[in-house]
Parts: structure tokens; C-alpha cells; sequence
């Protein structure tokens, strides 16, 4: 009971200053989600390219970015380019780096969806005149759209978690901010309770995020 008697008592202290953090949270998300759904597209339809100039570079990129840890690659944007004169601040770094690593998954999302519709649409496309441009947009993408939300909303709540590694480079988000309380304040003894705190904001945002996945997988199902 001592653990949860100190929980209440430093509550009402640390709980502002971790959902002020929580801003720079979702800003992050927000920010490198955005950038990972655009590049996610360019990804997607050069895997699925039939020129392997520009399928081959896009399986390349894929494999490198799903396959090294996501927290390595913050640190060579953060650190390692500032040798070669490009310097971000670690708001900058975090949204870049992740979000050049989600366009990685988001981009294999949009091929699952793109490529789990039926080739006869598309050929039945082509055969009215359409243009294969054409056909991707007005055909094919609006289906696939449908299928590809319920696996990106489920990225977008990894990605919430996932932001808790760019404190790291001292972006000033939840998980930094709890670890800057307990050391400026000398409150170890209370540590598991900040923690934990921080982990009560990441559920507060995902758990309104994992309803509308439940929701939009009921939905696709429906679909179906």
C-alpha cells in the first residue's frame, strides 16, 4: 500500500508536468505519421513497380530500415549528420527519424492492401481505357484504402510508444520528462510511481486509438 499511498501524494506534482510532455508527444507522432504516410506511398508503389530500377532501391530501403533498431537510426540523424553541416534539434531529429523508419512498415501496408485486390479489377480497368495511373487511383486505391486503415491505425498506436525512445536525444516528451523529474528532484524512492505515471499518459492516448482500430477491424470485417 506504501507504493500506491506515495503515488497519490506526488501525483498532483508530477502529473502536469507529464501532460505538458504529452504535447510534444503527439506532436512527434503527428509529425513523423504524417511524413511516414506520404513516403509510405512512394515505397509501396515502387515495390510493386515491374522496373526494378525503382523496385529494387525500394526493397533495399525497406530491409534497411525494418531491419536495424529505429533508435540507431535517430541517433545517425541526430548525431551523425551534423559532421556533414546538417544539424537538426532533437524535435526535428525524433520526427525525421521516425518518421523515415515508419514509411518503411507503412509503406509494406500499402502494398499488402494494394496488391490484395483482385488483378481482374485491374485488367477489367485497362480494357474500358483506363490508364494504369488511372486505374490505380479511381479502382484500386479506394478498395485498398478500406483494407489498409485497421493495420495503420495499429502502427500509429506503436508509433505513440515508440516516441518514448527519442528522449534519448533530449526531445522533451513524456519519458524524458519523468526521468528528469526523478533526477532533478532526487525522488528515486518514487521512481517506479513516475514511471508509472508516464505510463498512464501513453495509455490515456492509446487507448482511444485501440477503440477505433477494434472498430475499423469490425468495419472491415462488415466490408467483407
Amino acid at each position: 500500500m506504501e507504493f500506491f499511498d506515495k503515488l497519490w501524494e506526488w501525483a498532483p506534482e508530477v502529473f502536469p508536468f507529464l501532460i505538458k510532455a504529452s504535447v510534444v508527444t503527439l506532436q512527434v507522432t503527428a509529425g513523423s505519421l504524417a511524413l511516414a504516410l506520404v513516403l509510405g506511398i512512394f515505397v509501396a508503389l515502387a515495390r510493386i513497380s515491374s522496373f526494378k530500377l525503382l523496385s529494387y532501391p525500394a526493397l533495399i530501403y525497406t530491409d534497411v530500415m525494418r531491419g536495424t533498431p529505429a533508435l540507431v537510426q535517430l541517433f545517425i540523424i541526430y548525431f551523425g549528420l551534423s559532421d556533414l553541416g546538417l544539424e537538426f534539434d532533437p524535435i526535428s531529429a525524433a520526427i525525421i527519424g521516425l518518421g523515415l523508419n515508419g514509411a518503411a512498415y507503412v509503406g509494406e501496408i500499402y502494398r499488402a492492401g494494394i496488391v490484395a485486390i483482385h488483378r481482374g479489377q485491374i485488367e477489367a480497368a485497362l480494357s474500358l481505357g483506363m490508364t494504369p495511373v488511372r486505374a490505380m487511383r479511381y479502382i484500386i486505391l479506394p478498395q485498398a484504402v478500406r483494407i489498409v486503415l485497421p493495420p495503420l491505425t495499429n502502427y500509429a498506436i506503436l508509433l505513440v510508444k515508440d516516441t518514448a525512445i527519442i528522449s534519448t536525444i533530449a526531445a522533451p516528451e513524456v519519458m524524458f520528462e519523468a526521468r528528469r523529474i526523478v533526477q532533478a528532484t532526487f525522488m528515486h524512492s518514487v521512481s517506479g510511481q513516475i514511471y508509472l505515471m508516464a505510463a498512464l499518459i501513453y495509455m490515456a492516448i492509446t487507448l482511444p486509438m485501440s477503440y477505433v482500430a477494434k472498430r475499423l477491424e469490425m468495419a472491415k470485417a462488415a466490408w467483407h
